[in-house]
């Protein structure tokens, strides 16, 4: 890897929200600016509001483009400049399409290469799910990791949108994501039943789409019905858990990670975590939004980020082929081994030959 700072783009969610506190208090210690040089995609003036009411003291720095950001300072990148009314704890059109602005700016930058990882401070969620997602949200804090094979659907549209397939497609995701965003070698994953009791999905779908994971050495348990697997917390026995829908994997995710939580969507190129609250209208200009979560997701996406690097870094630069066998271009035998039969057709044949050979004159 490149001797460089990690570029960490931030983006502030909801102006009426604690997004914008959330940044500024995770970056009042200035330790964390040893760690990577942050961009705020956002709006100076909103950005200064906040500071002036909330009475914080954490220095920015206003940049026009992602080239222009510095080490060893907070940068905060003019993504718009309009005027914003600020209404704490009201969510408005104007203040959804501020947000909506940060983000798409950091998003076309971030396809350019002009930072490593992206960090979303929360915003309210589209009413619309994409039901075509090929991503995985992954939700995690210290030793906790959980998958949801659904997400954002009213409980009447579980059961229909869940699939052999799909439990398959976001298993596969769920385990190279542990392998890759979390380095764990040889990861167990313990997958959760949809229904408080056996019955026809974990019979006729998810049963079998675990089978089917375990012949591609994937080392997947279960179905496990939710309650009994986490009153026993039989969640320590796993490197990762995999939910079918919202509340079976977030109720006690947040039950059990009470200090923060960070979640994210793995099967994208590129590192994007963000805190795992909403954007907490309720305590919008009071001055009592934690930055822990905020400052734990940065954390996430720096060492995801690092873990890729290494993690990819051999693929990139594979060993070379052992050995080459004569009539052999292609890399097909590569690493194959004859079957024993043609050893001991081999072997006949040159027994064979032995005994067609003269034998000496004495």
């Amino acid at each position: 890897m490149e001797d460089r700072m990690i570029r960490v783009a931030i983006t502030p969610g909801d102006t009426n929200g604690t997004g914008y506190e959330e940044i500024l208090k995770a970056f009042e210690n200035p330790v964390m600016l040893e760690l990577c040089t942050p961009i705020i995609y956002g709006n100076p003036k909103a950005a200064t509001y906040h500071r002036n009411a909330l009475e914080l003291t954490t220095p920015f720095s206003v940049i026009a483009q992602a080239s222009e950001a510095r080490d060893g300072r907070l940068n905060l990148l003019t993504a718009s400049d309009e005027e914003v009314k600020i209404e704490f704890g009201t969510p408005t059109p104007e203040s959804a399409d501020a947000a909506r602005k940060a983000l798409q700016r950091a998003k076309e930058d971030l396809k350019e290469g002009l930072y490593d990882v992206l960090v979303q401070a929360p915003t309210v969620p589209s009413s619309k799910p994409d039901l075509e997602d090929r991503s995985l949200l992954v939700l995690f804090a210290d030793e906790l990791r959980i998958a949801l094979v659904t997400s954002r659907l009213p409980i009447k549209q579980v059961a229909e949108n869940i699939s052999k397939e799909k439990v398959m497609e976001k298993g596969r995701l769920f385990h190279k994501s542990l392998r890759r965003d979390f380095r764990i070698s040889n990861p167990r994953i313990a997958v959760l039943a949809l229904n408080p009791q056996m019955g026809t999905e974990e019979q006729d779908i998810i049963k079998p789409a675990i089978e089917a994971l375990e012949g591609e050495s994937i080392q997947v348990f279960g179905p496990f019905i939710a309650d009994e697997f986490f009153g026993d917390s039989m969640q320590y026995s796993f490197d990762g858990i995999l939910a079918m829908y919202d509340d079976q994997g977030n109720v006690p995710f947040k039950t059990i990670a009470t200090e923060y939580g960070v979640k994210m969507k793995t099967g994208f190129p590129f590192v994007i975590t963000t805190p795992n609250h909403d954007p907490h209208f309720e305590l919008a200009g009071k001055g009592l939004a934690d930055p822990a979560s905020m400052r734990h997701a940065i954390y996430a996406a720096i060492d995801i980020y690092r873990n890729r690097l290494d993690y990819d870094e051999p693929l990139g630069n594979p060993l070379p082929k052992l050995y080459h066998e004569k009539r052999e271009d292609g890399d097909k035998a590569r690493f194959t081994m004859r079957p024993k039969d043609q050893f001991k057709r081999e072997d006949k044949k040159l027994q064979e030959k032995d005994n067609q050979q003269p034998t000496e004159k004495e």
